[in-house]
């Protein structure tokens, strides 16, 4: 018996003692299979996890088709509306499917080597997913394992962050994190703990005792006594990290395509020839499976399917900026995590954005669905519950908004950044979820040496790395701003109040290489809406300019993507009728 037969042996045993025979794993060529019915998602969720481990025998991952006791199938992916031929009979060298930070960052990367990637998004935007999703912390690699794919992308990617952002002109601060722990835990306990990352993971970490970490922050719960501060943590945003990304990639030769869904591809003697979507039929040389929560389906479609993803959700919120000093007064921190109860708890901090809010979250929770971006009262109210246990300060009343993500997490809790198990010409850059936003730029780097090694590609000496950045006229000092509304007006017409964009700015966002065209494209890209009134004030008039620019009704701007129209009904029918008396 061999250490696969005996890891199998095992698993099945502990399945049994919980589930009865109803759960059992098995090997299926180089990768094992997880069958049979659970009784509910969080059992599921465990019975993969006991299976996985055996799975570290094999050259594969765990593969769940166990379904759960009288759950209805997940639903279907949700497809573009558009259906058309542009892109049939296009060759790229690399076909990259999905535009969320991994995606755009390796999409970015290959053109180092090749401007002839493509890229392909489903959305009508980037970074629509978990890549606009999160909590925006750069993670110094506090709470990941040795020797996974997790620590060795965390621990590279963290220490790209700061020229990774400078290239492409978006804002990073390396602030540091609190992981704070109660009066019961001595501080002696801590100074013993910091050896542990100090020297088996090598991350940076200090302690703070009770005095010094009050002085930086008064308004932490007094039950809370001395903290270990990282250093190396970080704090981005997102969203404009992704657009940036593919946007340097355009402005090295790439392609974006937009609203565009693989649907099927066509494989042959364990090499993918075609590759079927909504516009048409491609034909790449190498395909890079970066599709978030849908990973696992692009790997089915291309003869490959070695992992499983088992979606868990989380809810972030936002407090108005108003709070904000009196919550986390330490401008230079980004994040700090609250002791519960003789410890911490693994998701969910106290971060302060970039942009200067508060976020609390995220919570998690395991889902069937993929897709579901619902957020409960009892996902709001929880967080901030726990998170008063931070600081006593914190209140429901204070959010101003919130949002949920879907985690793409594998039954073994890692990476999967690897070729092809079955298939040649394809690479993973599958089940990323937290730090993935950390390990993005190492992920990137990596897929992209192993792409230039297939195609036998050099390095391009016209490659540009920077990209120019929207300008932010707030961000100014006076003497510029005055200097540039002398040469634009538009840049002194102030739009958004909350957050000060200019009506400038937003014609800037109209025009970037990678198309944007909805109200919350804009958003994304300038803060118009963002801010305590969330878009009550500037929405119309962000709206209208769209309109405007587009030569398009009014009663035809998006919120967001297909089916959003910012105006219906009633409203729809009156603008229609003062457009045609004003005819």
């Amino acid at each position: 018996m061999d250490k696969t037969e005996k890891a199998i042996r095992k698993a099945n045993k502990k399945l049994q003692a919980a589930w009865g025979d109803s759960l059992n794993v098995r090997r299926l060529a180089d990768h094992l299979v997880l069958s049979g019915e659970a009784p509910d998602r969080v059992s599921l969720v465990n019975a993969g996890y006991i299976a996985a481990k055996a799975s570290k025998t094999v050259p594969g991952c765990l593969v769940n088709d166990a379904t759960v006791a009288g759950e209805e199938p997940p639903s279907p992916i949700r497809l573009p509306q558009v259906s058309d031929t542009t892109l049939d009979g296009q060759t790229p060298d690399v076909l990259v499917i999905g535009g969320g930070i991994v995606g755009c960052a390796v999409a970015r990367e290959l053109t180092r080597y090749t401007p002839r990637v493509l890229l392909l998004e489903k959305e009508n935007d980037v970074a629509l997913h978990a890549s606009s999703r999160n909590d925006g912390m750069v993670h110094p690699g506090v709470d990941v394992m040795k020797w996974t794919d997790k620590y060795k992308y965390n621990i590279r990617g963290n220490a790209m962050y700061k020229d990774f952002c400078a290239e492409l002109g978006v804002p990073y601060r390396m602030g540091g994190q609190y992981l704070c722990f109660p009066k019961k835990v001595p501080v002696f306990v801590l100074h013993l703990l910091t050896l542990y990352w100090k020297l088996f993971l090598k991350v940076p970490v200090r302690v703070l005792t009770h005095k010094k970490l009050f002085a930086l922050e008064p308004d932490l719960n007094p039950e809370i006594n001395a903290c270990l501060q990282f250093p190396t943590a970080g704090s981005v945003c997102p969203y404009n990290l992704t657009i940036a990304c593919a946007e340097n990639a355009i402005g090295n030769g790439a392609a974006v395509a937009l609203e565009t869904a693989a649907l099927r591809m066509d494989v042959a003697d364990g090499q993918i020839t075609a590759v079927h979507t909504n516009r048409g039929t491609i034909y790449p040389k190498l395909i890079i499976n970066a599709a978030g929560v849908f990973s696992e389906d692009v790997a089915a479609m291309a003869h490959d399917r070695f992992f499983s993803i088992h979606p868990r959700r989380g809810t972030n919120s936002i407090l108005d900026k108003k709070f904000s000093d009196s919550i986390a007064r330490d401008h230079s921190s980004t994040l700090f995590m609250g002791a519960v109860k003789g410890g911490h708890t693994k998701g969910g901090g106290v971060i302060r954005t970039i942009h200067d809010n508060i976020l609390l979250g995220p919570d998690a929770h395991e889902d069937k669905e993929k897709e579901d971006f619902s957020t409960t009262r009892e996902s709001v109210a929880g967080m901030v519950n726990k998170q008063r246990r931070t600081s006593q300060n914190i209140q429901t009343g204070q959010v101003i908004t919130y949002f949920t993500g879907v985690r793409a997490a594998t039954f073994e809790e890692d990476f999967v950044v690897r070729p092809g198990l079955y298939t040649k010409n394809i690479l993973h850059a599958a089940g990323i979820q937290s730090p993935g936003l950390t390990a993005a730029p190492a992920i990137a780097q990596t897929i992209a040496n192993w792409a230039a090694m297939f195609l036998g590609a050099e390095s391009r000496p016209e490659f540009q790395p920077e990209r120019k950045p929207i300008i932010h006229t707030s961000q100014l000092p006076p003497e510029e701003r005055d200097r540039l509304i002398r040469q634009n007006p538009d840049y002194g017409i102030i739009l958004c109040r909350c957050e000060q964009v200019s009506k400038g700015e937003i014609l800037e966002a109209l025009h970037r290489p990678l198309p944007c065209k909805s109200v919350d494209a804009v958003k994304r890209r300038v803060r118009a809406g963002m801010g305590r009134c969330q878009g009550g004030f500037c929405g119309p008039l962000v709206a209208k300019i769209i309109a405007q620019d587009l030569g398009i009704p009014l009663c035809e701007v998006l919120k967001n993507g297909a089916g959003s129209e910012i105006l219906l009904g009633s409203s729809k029918e009156l603008l229609l009728a003062q457009e045609v008396t004003a005819g």
